[in-house]
């Protein structure tokens, strides 16, 4: 039988597990390409022969998603999948209707095709958006999990930016493990909470090997989810987080929806800085697609312990990445500190912005004076960098989740911030993980 021939849209994360999952060494497809988008940097490589299996001694090439119409008729491609996440439900369909224009069809995979199953117990931690509080929400249950004498490994939702062959698992234990794997700004976003919290995190591409690897040591898995993706891991307990800043996006982002709906229990985070309405707009979409969902309200407190040195000072705030860039939030946690904390002035960053920074900040739509931290290599650290001590300011104000201070070598104070996840009333999430058994 001639295998279909196939196209796995992605952005160096769903894609490569979808492929792993459902296509390596399967006789019947031929995946002849991945296409690339969201984030810089990650095209025109090639998926190594390592991961691809026995079908691909060549690997796989990866291009931009630019070339799509070309790909699908230069390969006379029978499918395409669509393999990322945090687009609206128009975008999808927009892009169907380029596939099925050039001739192919069109396939979103199901979530239990492409989720592995565990022989530990797994808690996932997801999201309906980009930036709802996913991180300090993993934070939270890891301290519960420790609380109660049990070990949490996370695995975090893939961000395989480098050279994949090297990347195929990865176990960050230290500060040292960040340098050795070269990590991004992005990645350590991520990773770093956890290992000052002496959580062990693993990621990488091949989560069926970083699974083997991450069960040898865990007496609960943590599946840590990126974007509003879905677990990668089958969930004995699903948790997703929503966001009142954005009431509406629950039911018309892909696949945020689907994280609702297949969810135990949902957090509607930042209800102390949100309005009313928009709470009780978001509990009533969750409500109407899955009525027997708990549900917990939470906060997300800023603090800092340098608070007093933002007071009637012109302050450079600079953000998450990923939740301005693709998450579609004007501002953060850094613009409420600066606000709270009585800035004198927020200063745009556009004025100073060097190389890739200004493509970015031109992309940027939003009517906030942020600079979102981007650094997926070496050069664009270096542009950030240049950029912060370009700006004519007092100080910076950094809301991403990291110490920007161990990455670059700013010419003014830097001003970190954390942020904290705090249920409000009942149930809490120590209830919920008990009624689950943890």
């Amino acid at each position: 039988m001639e295998r279909k021939r196939v196209v796995i849209m992605g952005a160096a994360g769903r894609d490569f597990h979808n492929f792993n999952t459902c296509f390596r060494d399967n006789n019947s497809y031929e995946v002849v390409a991945f296409t690339a988008t969201q984030i810089p940097y990650i095209e025109n490589r090639r998926f190594p022969a390592s991961i691809a299996g026995k079908l691909y001694p060549d690997g796989i090439p990866i291009f931009p998603e630019e070339e799509l119409t070309d790909i699908i008729k230069k390969y006379n491609v029978d499918e395409v999948v669509f393999s990322y996440s945090d687009v609206p439900y128009d975008y999808v369909m927009s892009k169907s209707a380029i596939v099925n224009s050039s001739g192919a069809d069109f396939k979103l995979l199901g979530f239990k095709k492409t989720a592995i199953k565990s022989n530990k117990r797994v808690i996932s931690v997801c999201a309906v958006r980009t930036g709802c509080g996913k991180s300090q929400t993993t934070r939270r249950v890891c301290d519960i999990l420790q609380k109660k004498g049990l070990k949490p490994v996370v695995i975090r939702h893939p961000m395989p930016y480098g050279e994949l062959e090297k990347q195929r698992v990865q176990r960050f234990a230290s500060y040292e493990d960040l340098d050795k794997h070269k990590c991004t700004i992005e990645e350590r976003e991520e990773y770093e909470s956890h290992i000052d919290r002496g959580v062990v995190v693993y990621a990488g591409v091949d989560y069926g090997e970083i699974l083997k690897e991450a069960e040898k040591e865990a007496d609960v898995i943590l599946w840590d989810g990126g974007n509003n993706d879905l677990p990668f891991y089958l969930p004995d307990l699903h948790i997703t987080v929503a966001d009142p800043h954005r009431a509406g996006d629950e039911i018309f982002y892909y696949p945020g929806e689907s994280n609702i709906r297949i969810s135990n229990v949902v957090i509607i985070n930042k209800v102390d800085t949100a309005d009313f309405e928009n709470i009780e707009e978001v509990r009533e979409n969750i409500k109407d697609i899955n009525p027997d969902v708990k549900i917990i309200e939470a906060a997300s407190p800023i603090f800092s312990n340098e608070a007093d040195k933002v007071k009637g000072k012109r302050v450079l705030v600079i953000e998450d990445g990923p939740t301005l860039t693709h998450g579609g939030m004007d501002y953060g946690a850094g613009y409420i500190a600066a606000e709270k904390f009585g800035a004198s002035e927020i200063v745009e960053p556009y004025s100073y912005a060097v190389g890739s920074i200004v493509e970015v900040l031109d992309k940027f739509e939003g009517d906030f004076p942020i600079l979102p931290a981007m650094g997926y290599s070496e050069k664009q650290i270096k542009e950030l960098e240049t950029t912060i001590n370009k700006a004519d300011c007092d100080i910076v104000l950094t809301g991403t989740p990291i110490n920007l201070k161990r990455v670059l070598k700013a010419n003014k104070p830097i001003v970190h911030i954390t942020y904290e996840l705090q249920e409000i009333g009942k149930p809490t999430l120590e209830e919920v993980l008990g009624e689950y058994g943890f």
